[in-house]
């Protein structure tokens, strides 16, 4: 069997990971929340309502707030409204 090659290099601490926190859907939700709207249409170009309602249903439950807003779609147009 033959040795293997390696260093260990002490740290203070771990880096930052680089990839996105959150979601690219947050926005949509934050937006939503600030607004005085009650029920809003959603649109995103390029994006099916039903994809659309997954990914901002996703968001909404990781971010616990199934008791403030949901998400719906009704003839293939996703819509949000606050409970």
């Amino acid at each position: 069997m033959s040795d293997v090659k390696f260093d260990l290099k002490p740290v203070s601490k771990k880096p930052s990971r680089k990839y996105r926190k959150g979601s690219k859907y947050d926005p949509i939700i934050d937006s939503f929340m600030k607004s005085e709207h009650e029920l809003v249409k959603v649109e995103v170009p390029e994006k099916d309502a039903n994809y659309l309602r997954t990914q901002l249903k996703k968001r909404i439950d990781a971010r616990d707030l199934q008791d403030k807003v949901e998400v719906s779609v009704v003839n293939n147009i996703a819509y949000l409204e606050k409970k």
